[in-house]
């Protein structure tokens, strides 16, 4: 499978570098990114160097593009793939919320949207419990001042967390409201709606606090099936926004889609 890379930002490299080394199955074919001077240097170092294109180039020279880049940018690289019947693995899964006609586009022309599970864990039992009836999702979310400052939800509402000194409950609300206000922030929380209840019913605390150092996420679904709670505490990246696991199990999401064993929903 040729593998195109758009945006070469934390999950990017990591990504480049894991494909450069060995994904049976897959072979990296193109990368994109805002400056393509400074991504060709960052490629330089690969085994394999590959070309850095503009993103509208990309279509033609890969089966699957995975989606490193700002949300806004979803669209123009996800659109041409899907328009001729390959495959986007979106890490913006926030911005699906607001381009859901990717996937109408995607159905009507044999396309596929996959969205790892990224940040975040337990949607396998998610995505089961939703073939029942799942009551309620709740999730909180704790990150460090440094993940959280510039989303335009604090600047909309003139929210200064800089200098905190205590945790501070910086938003309640949706999934889809989150998704809006922190779009580089709560991927996770759109993936966890779309495995369950959908993003107006998913509920959504987000938490500033100084004493972190890890992206921590909790969980609880009450379901016909089961109820059951769900932790987990994630390393930054360089990019603070980010959690190192985040581009680890889009390494695992292209893995597993030539496996001659599936483990897992």
């Amino acid at each position: 499978m040729r593998i195109a890379i758009a945006g070469l930002g934390a999950v990017g490299m990591t990504l480049a570098r894991a494909l450069d080394a060995g994904i049976p199955g897959c072979e990296l074919v193109a990368v994109s990114a805002r400056d393509r001077e400074a991504a060709v240097g960052r490629i330089a170092n690969l085994r394999r160097p590959v070309p850095v294109v503009a993103i509208a180039e990309l279509e033609p020279l890969a089966d699957l593009v995975v989606e490193c880049a700002p949300a806004a940018l979803l669209p123009e690289i996800a659109a041409p793939f899907l328009r001729t019947g390959k495959t986007a693995v979106v890490i913006s899964a926030g911005a699906l919320l607001f381009h859901d006609s990717l996937i109408g586009l995607a159905r009507e022309h044999g396309g596929r949207i996959v969205v790892p599970t990224g940040a975040l864990l337990g949607l396998d039992a998610v995505l089961a419990a939703a073939e029942g009836t799942i009551h309620s999702v709740r999730m909180v979310t704790r990150k460090p001042v440094r993940g959280l400052v510039g989303a335009p939800y604090l600047t909309e509402n003139n929210i200064d967390i800089e200098q905190i000194r205590e945790p501070l409950r910086i938003f309640e609300g949706t999934a889809r409201e989150a998704a809006a206000g922190f779009p580089a922030n709560l991927n996770v929380a759109v993936a966890l709606s779309l495995a369950g209840i959908g993003a107006d019913r998913t509920r959504l605390e987000i938490w500033a606090d100084p004493a972190l150092e890890r992206n921590t996420h909790s969980i609880a679904v009450d379901a016909d099936s089961a109820r059951f709670t769900m932790t987990i505490e994630n390393i930054p990246s360089e990019n603070p926004k980010t959690g190192r696991i985040t581009a680890l199990s889009v390494v695992a999401c292209l893995r597993k889609m030539g496996a001659a064993l599936r483990v897992g929903t």
